[in-house]
């Protein structure tokens, strides 16, 4: 069996065709990057995302079919709203990052209702109001995975998946059902809302494309990157260290938090699967890939992602030279976004090497806080890291964070393991993997990093201290 999947990233789609021994071939990528017209404001063009979906799938198609299954994985709370009949955008995509309804949440939790302005709720809201005031038109709401799965079934189905749904900060605690109280407050009707389906199953036939494959598996990036890495036991967790950092665990059950727990980390549904919701914990770095683009764009000290190794091998340490990664504020666990990056212990004999160490050794610290912080919220025990994305190439990155974490790290062999993770959901709804124990067999890291040395963990926390609440107003908000 072969499984197509479609990935929509930030910034571009990549369609591949994957096989039943889980390696992936016949990619195609076109970017589709977000627009900024104003600071704070992240939109996309919807339609052109749509256009890129259809012909990255179609090339890929092309070279690798047919095949058995359709898997799609997303870019989280992204959210589109589009007309019923036409299937045409009534406005501008908003991105996850999107902060124009921070006013809007602030009201609202005035109101008893916590909504973070990344989550669908306030975007929908947004959308919706500027569309259409009354209420009166026939209009759907989605995040990309809807918009995916639309535009691959040609209109016919109007779906989101248990792992995206639980991001639209619309839905009851237990993720059973939409929350009539927040629906009522946002003035949002339920038949503008995807139905919700398992992450796991067929939903529709991609009738866009040829032999109409079904459409059977989606997740949102995390959970699909989680899957893709073999995570499905509970304890086992993986980071992607893309722009910023995610960190995804396992769970044996759902969380004794229903928003974030003690330690800064939120509650996620990794999976639904006949019905059933699997559960596990995010923990997030704001800021990881971010600090290596502010060494090459902005300062000018490197040339490129993979310089910041080369660089920083020609030092054995940082000379004491302390970054902290806070170029966004704080994540997990202090989520303070007041708080501001901070380059500490400068010297005259501080150079290039000393402080691009010190950057990608921030960035591991800063890791081994949501290690720590999964573990204080699951009362489970992380004995190994799996790790993609982008800096998952850097061995001066890797080391630190074996030292740092004080536990092996494990380099996935896809570098995007989304892609991978969704063909899983995907091949588990038509057979070509029978059960989560073959999904965990091909598990097979790139490289394995064992921890060499160590950090002194009680002069970080010191060291963070510096950096928060650099702007108090904004440390200030929580949501």
């Amino acid at each position: 069996m072969k499984l197509l999947v479609v990935d929509v990233g930030t910034s571009g789609v990549r369609a591949a065709v994957v096989s039943p021994e889980a390696g992936v071939g016949d990619n195609h990528y076109r970017e589709v990057l977000p627009q900024s017209p104003a600071p704070g404001l992240v939109e996309f063009d919807a339609a052109a995302l749509a256009g890129a979906v259809l012909e990255v799938a179609r090339a890929a198609l092309a070279e690798g079919g047919p095949v058995d299954a359709v898997g799609i994985a997303n870019q989280r709370a992204s959210t589109i709203v589009w007309d019923r009949a036409t299937g045409e955008p009534v406005g501008p995509g908003l991105g996850w990052q999107d902060l124009r309804t921070v006013i809007d949440c602030l009201t609202l939790a005035g109101q008893g209702i916590r909504i973070a302005p990344n989550a669908v709720a306030t975007k929908a809201a947004h959308l919706l109001d500027a569309a259409d005031p009354e209420r009166t038109r026939d209009l759907c709401v989605g995040t990309v995975d809807s918009w995916v799965a639309w535009t691959l079934s040609a209109g016919s189905v109007h779906v989101t998946d248990a792992s995206n749904a639980a991001l639209y900060g619309m839905r009851t605690e237990d993720q059973t059902d939409w929350h009539d109280g927040v629906l009522a407050a946002l003035n949002i009707d339920r038949s503008v809302l995807p139905t919700v389906v398992d992450s796991v199953g067929v939903i529709g036939e991609a009738r866009a494309l040829d032999g109409s494959p079904p459409i059977a598996g989606i997740l949102g990036d995390q959970q699909a990157s989680l899957l893709g890495q073999g995570c499905v036991r509970p304890g086992q967790a993986k980071i992607t260290f893309g722009t910023g950092g995610m960190l995804d665990l396992c769970l044996d059950g759902r969380p004794s938090f229903a928003t974030q727990g003690g330690g800064g980390t939120f509650p996620i549904v990794t999976r639904g699967t006949d019905g059933r919701r699997q559960w596990g914990l995010e923990a997030v770095m704001l800021a990881a890939g971010t600090n290596v683009e502010w060494l090459r764009d902005d300062l000018g000290i490197i040339s490129d992602a993979a310089d910041s190794h080369t660089v920083a091998s020609r030092c054995e340490d940082s000379g004491g030279v302390a970054y902290v990664p806070a170029l966004l504020g704080l994540g997990t666990p202090a989520w303070d976004y007041g708080a501001r990056g901070a380059l500490l212990g400068i010297t005259r004999g501080s150079g290039r090497p000393q402080i691009v160490r010190a950057v990608l050794e921030g960035i591991a610290q800063r890791a081994a806080d949501l290690v720590a912080a999964a573990e204080a919220d699951s009362g489970l025990s992380i004995p190994t890291l799996r790790v993609d994305g982008g800096m998952a190439a850097n061995p001066t990155f890797l080391q630190a964070l074996a030292d740092a974490t004080a536990r092996p790290v494990e380099v996935s062999p896809e570098r995007e393991a989304t892609t991978l993770g969704a063909a899983f959901a995907a091949g588990l709804a038509v057979g070509a993997w029978p059960d989560d124990d073959a999904i965990a067999a091909t598990w097979a890291p790139a490289q394995v990093v064992e921890p060499v040395g160590s950090f002194d963990r009680d002069r970080w926390a010191d060291t963070l201290t510096r950096a928060e609440r650099w702007f108090p107003d904004l440390s200030a908000i929580s949501f």
